[in-house]
């Protein structure tokens, strides 16, 4: 299994180390120190002082949308003096930087410890302030305006762009106390807690359960599976069950729940479409399933690639190929004999038709690391040929690879031809789901994804077909398994799901735990509603460290309601709105729920505060005219 005995345990390694900051080992590695202290990681997020700031702040101006900004550094820090469309005007002071390329962002202060992520950034290539959503109307009392929940550094953030990061929520207050031992992603982030390798470098007796060289885990010692995991945890889409910074060495399906290939998120056939930062279309890939890992492409301290052009993929794709990667097939590929595109041009480098590329944040450039081969004969509406050909079609665009490569392999059948109709919701049947579920040939996040695409088809019959994949070896198929087992016997649901209960990754345990919350306690045994229990306190624990996200609140309502705790679910419901009063779904829901606890006057003013915040809410609509005025 290629998931197990990965990992050190870590117990105890984090209370026997404590962090030191990177310029503690910059005298000891110094090339290393070097080539991070321009990297992206070392300058993901800076103080005003460290002279990064690459904006004009020589009292510039911006307007968007009955906005407008007044960017001004005649005092001691850069300045923001910020109208908004209501005609409030608030100056802030710059709190930090977030990057140094493609683009700029700046972080107010907007109460004591709360962070604010500003929509009006600096592109660094144009030398120009734009706006990062230019076609949303964003009002102040918005969830989605700068100031909302959304755009909270602390919450959304700030995990990523520090080393050993603590949000540090008061739910009561709704404020922050946060801190963290750097900002940036400083050397402790990968290597983690630096205390105990001084200990290690002056000779003195580690205390155990601390890694090699005193390090929480050992970087380049063949441990390809859990260096990409490591890195996994700020490149991916995913849910954090902890503070977003757990212990390098963490295994990822411990410390996350990582997004599937969801309507949305991506394309039917897994490309890229929303920002999902790498990890989920890497998994897809073929060189993970062969073992390459993210340091054979990229240099760990630069962050930089680790050769110009098609020169990082030759490495291996070439005639002498690359003898840690036997299963290569020695051929030149950087000739026209293959890629049929002038020498030297954008159609000649590997990345334009095998990592599509597309913008976020407006000026941003990310790639596809699923690394496919294009298929426009799939006809799903995006491939590499048509990104540049825009005057052509995927017909014309199939015709033409099928002129080039008439014996290729790669026009197969491709799963994104059955989650097509099934992210649409016009599925005839489960049969093409439930055959890629059980497809061992298939990536683990692909067969994840056809599991919760077979939600809709939940039956008994569905629950005993797709049960094998409840023991899968891959954690990611199992926690996606775990709900096809609603419709099951409860005799045999019981069954089935107390392994999960205690899996060896945390993330399947809690999924086991919300399914095994809907069995009456008495369908249990005493050790089963005691591994039960402790799976729910799992959960628990990490739906308390996003009580700032409007979204955990409505878990907590759901919850509530199972449990047939209204008050309960009131107090969550009001929570989301509080947060975002936008939340349409959540509306209703609290209508409901006043009726339900307090009768239907306090209904009806809830259906007229809801009004006041989106008064074109056609369910909110209907209550007011069922309620009455």
């Amino acid at each position: 299994m290629r998931w197990a005995l990965l990992f050190v345990a870590l117990a105890g390694a984090a209370n026997a180390q404590s962090y030191v900051g990177s310029d503690q080992c910059a005298d000891c590695h110094v090339d290393e120190a070097e080539a991070w202290a321009n990297s992206h990681h070392a300058l993901a997020w800076t103080e005003v002082g460290a002279g990064r700031i690459v904006a004009d702040f020589d009292g510039t101006r911006f307007e968007h949308d009955g906005m407008s900004v007044l960017f001004d550094h005649s005092g001691e820090v850069p300045t923001a003096q910020v109208t908004e469309k209501d005609g409030v005007m608030t100056e802030y002071d710059v709190h930090s930087v977030v990057g140094i390329e493609p683009l700029q962002q700046y972080l107010f202060e907007t109460d004591p410890g709360r962070l604010q992520s500003f929509d009006v950034v600096w592109d660094t290539e144009n030398k120009r302030w734009f706006h990062l959503y230019p076609d949303q109307d964003l009002p102040p009392d918005d969830g989605l305006h700068w100031t909302g929940p959304y755009k909270n550094w602390n919450a959304r953030c700030a995990e990523c762009h520090a080393t050993g990061f603590e949000k540090n929520y008061d739910a009561q207050t709704r404020s922050y106390q946060s801190r963290q031992a750097e900002i940036g992603v400083g050397c402790e982030a990968c290597h983690g807690p630096g205390s105990a390798h001084i200990d290690w470098v002056n000779g003195r007796v580690l205390p155990e359960g601390v890694g090699e060289a005193g390090f929480a885990m050992s970087w380049g010692k063949g441990q390809t599976e859990a260096e990409i995991q490591q890195c996994a945890g700020c490149h991916s889409r995913r849910e954090a069950h902890e503070q977003g910074n757990p212990l390098p060495g963490t295994p990822y399906h411990d410390a996350y729940n990582l997004a599937l290939l969801r309507p949305g998120a991506y394309h039917p056939d897994g490309q890229i479409l929303d920002e999902v930062y790498v990890y989920g279309s890497f998994l897809q890939s073929k060189m993970y399933a062969q073992g390459v890992g993210c340091m054979n492409c990229h240099e760990p301290h630069s962050a930089t690639l680790r050769a110009d052009g098609n020169g990082v993929c030759t490495q291996c794709h070439s005639p002498a190929g690359n003898p840690d990667f036997p299963t290569l097939a020695h051929k030149d590929y950087d000739t026209p004999e293959h890629h049929h595109h002038p020498e030297d041009s954008a159609g000649a480098q590997c990345k334009t038709c095998h990592m599509i590329e597309r913008v976020y944040m407006g000026v941003d450039g990310r790639r596809d690391h699923s690394f496919r081969v294009p298929r426009p004969d799939l006809g799903l509406g995006q491939d590499a040929c048509t990104d540049c050909h825009t005057d052509k079609d995927q017909p014309w665009a199939a015709a033409q690879i099928e002129g080039w490569f008439p014996d290729s392999t790669h026009r197969g059948l491709h799963f994104g031809s059955v989650f097509a109709p099934a992210m649409a919701g016009q599925a005839d049947s489960p049969e093409g789901l439930l055959a890629i579920a059980n497809d061992p040939s298939q990536a683990g996040i692909v067969r994840a994804t056809a599991a919760y695409l077979l939600q809709p088809f939940g039956s008994r019959q569905m629950a005993d077909a797709t049960a094998e994949l409840l023991t899968d070896a891959d954690p990611l198929v199992r926690a996606n398994a775990v709900t096809l087992q609603r419709q099951a016997s409860p005799r045999d649901q019981v069954q089935r799901l107390e392994p999960l209960l205690s899996d060896p990754l945390r993330n399947v345990r809690i999924s086991a735990a919300k399914e095994v919350l809907t069995i009456p306690s008495e369908a249990l045994t005493q050790e089963q509603r005691i591994l039960a229990g402790q799976a729910t306190a799992e959960w628990q624990g990490a739906i308390a460290n996003r009580l700032d996200f409007p979204e955990t609140h409505m878990v907590l309502g759901g919850m509530a309601l199972t449990f047939r705790n209204a008050p309960a679910a009131e107090r969550a419901f009001r929570e989301v709105v509080t947060l975002d009063p936008q939340r349409s779904e959540a509306w209703p829901m609290l209508v409901q729920l006043a009726q339900i606890n307090r009768g239907p006057q306090a209904a009806r003013e809830v259906v007229q505060e809801g009004l006041q915040r989106i008064p074109n809410d056609p369910n909110l609509q209907e209550f007011s005219r069922q309620l009455g005025p």
